[in-house]
């Protein structure tokens, strides 16, 4: 007969698991790499170079010193080789560098970037990883918002660096923090100070903030109020160049869309067909119609004089086209060597407008060739990370995940950002590149493999089982 027990087979009901207050500070650091990554700028304007040079150096030590006692799981020979080879080349400039101090200041900063993107990379799991890219874009989306309403309505007028306030207008806008055009329909800079720096941020805040929405992630209702404020930013800071990366990273995701309903072996061919085809057409009638497009845009055809900056920087790369005067990225205003050289507005200019022109006269064709070898791996695992369906068995029906869409569309974001500026050689740009280059080579799978699996574990969050 059956017997009761008062014994019951289940485990009794427990509190959910949380993490630990370790891991919460953890990833709270990793959000504030990443803010001061991409704000780097804002750093300079609110405090000047010596705090923010000690802020990045000491954030710098601090993640080495956390990854030194987290020790994440990381596979040490899939690290971004090509990346690396970079970085050793621009150190070995060292040797012949014809502005040695700005060499070995700009080095720093490039050590520095490149040793957060890496410990970001290998601390976080690849859905931690993106909300902390999402934490830090709200940071930077709220704070530029809130620095424009103060001052339109407190200062009621243009604001200088360090929060200095002019007592009279200067000759030239382009020295203003904020220009005070909130409520009078001009562009907009953000805590940036520059318009166009603030409509790639806002850019990728909303490339990260949609694949959030798309992943099902908490408070939706709020990400799309987040959404809108990162929109706003972006139509009011009038970037052309960052309106054209936009179109880009539309026709990229459209693209890899249909990649993805791609049923059986050579189905993606005529889709990189036409993906070529709508490429060169496009790219032959912007050339073509520039001068119209530019003016709709309310820009010269010269994009606002960078082609007198390209042919100066041309000349002299030309007088050492194999390895280069010597790494700066940017160009420090202080050194004789740049100081006066190239001025626009009044201002001595801090980088070439073309990322491949900057890293030519920078390190030569040699720099070139490893900065393009850089790309293609980024870009060519990028994509297939984004199209190619999870797999890891012999079960082919596993869905796609809307979080391996990001390292493809700020690969596609950068691309066409580095024919206007240098700014993927420097702060968050290149730190993309690594953060990615480095995630993707290590978890190639969202949620799989020893990496993903042990990090999740740690935290009692919930791993996808492997059947």
């Amino acid at each position: 007969m059956a017997v009761h027990t008062q014994h019951p087979v289940s485990a009794p009901p427990a509190a959910p698991v949380r993490e630990r207050t370790g891991e919460l500070l953890l990833r709270a650091w990793c959000v504030f790499v990443l803010f001061t990554t991409m704000a780097g700028t804002a750093w300079v304007l609110a405090t000047g170079e010596i705090v923010t040079t000690v802020v990045a150096i000491g954030s710098g030590v601090v993640s080495a010193i956390v990854w030194a006692v987290a020790r994440p799981p990381v596979q040490w020979r899939r690290l971004p080789w090509f990346a690396l080879a970079y970085v050793l080349f621009a150190l070995l400039s060292l040797l012949w560098s014809a502005w040695p101090a700005t060499t070995a200041v700009t080095l720093l900063l490039l050590a520095i970037t490149t040793l957060q993107g890496m410990f970001v990379a290998a601390a976080l799991t690849w859905r931690e990883l993106v909300r902390a890219i999402a934490s830090a874009c709200k940071w930077v989306v709220a704070l530029s918002i809130l620095f424009e309403v103060w001052v339109s309505v407190f200062i009621g007028g243009p604001l200088l660096p360090r929060f200095v306030i002019p007592v009279e207008n200067a000759e030239d806008p382009i020295v203003y923090w904020s220009r005070d055009n909130l409520f009078d329909g001009g562009r907009i800079q953000g805590i940036f100070g520059n318009a166009n720096l603030l409509a790639y941020a806002a850019l990728l805040a909303l490339i990260v903030f949609a694949i959030r929405y798309a992943a099902h992630a908490p408070r939706r209702p709020l990400l799309i109020a987040w959404m809108a404020a990162a929109l706003y930013l972006f139509v009011r800071a009038g970037s052309a160049t960052a309106f054209l990366a936009a179109a880009v990273v539309l026709v990229v995701l459209v693209t890899v869309l249909l990649m993805r309903t791609a049923k059986r072996p050579g189905g993606r061919t005529r889709y990189y067909l036409g993906y070529a085809v709508i490429a060169v057409g496009g790219l032959t009638a912007a050339w073509v119609l520039r001068d119209r497009i530019f003016e709709m845009l309310g820009r010269s055809a010269d994009l606002t004089g960078r082609e007198r900056i390209w042919g100066d920087v041309l000349e002299r790369a030309g007088e050492r086209p194999v390895a280069g005067w010597g790494f700066a990225s940017p160009w420090m205003p202080w050194d004789a060597a740049f100081d006066g050289w190239i001025v626009d507005h009044g201002q001595t200019v801090m980088q070439a407008h073309n990322m491949w022109i900057d890293v030519f006269l920078q390190l030569g064709v040699i720099g070139v060739v490893l900065m393009a070898m850089t790309y293609l791996a980024f870009i060519w695992r990028s994509w297939f990370f984004a199209v190619d369906r999870p797999r890891w068995d012999l079960r082919a029906d596993r869905p796609y995940s809307p979080l391996t869409l990001l390292p493809t569309l700020t690969g596609a974001m950068l691309l066409v950002q580095g024919l206007a500026e240098s700014g993927p050689l420097v702060l968050w740009g290149w730190l993309a590149v690594v953060m990615f280059g480095f995630k993707i080579k290590q978890s190639p799978l969202v949620g799989v493999g020893p990496a993903e699996q042990t990090l999740a574990l740690e935290r009692g969050e919930r791993v996808e089982r492997v059947t």
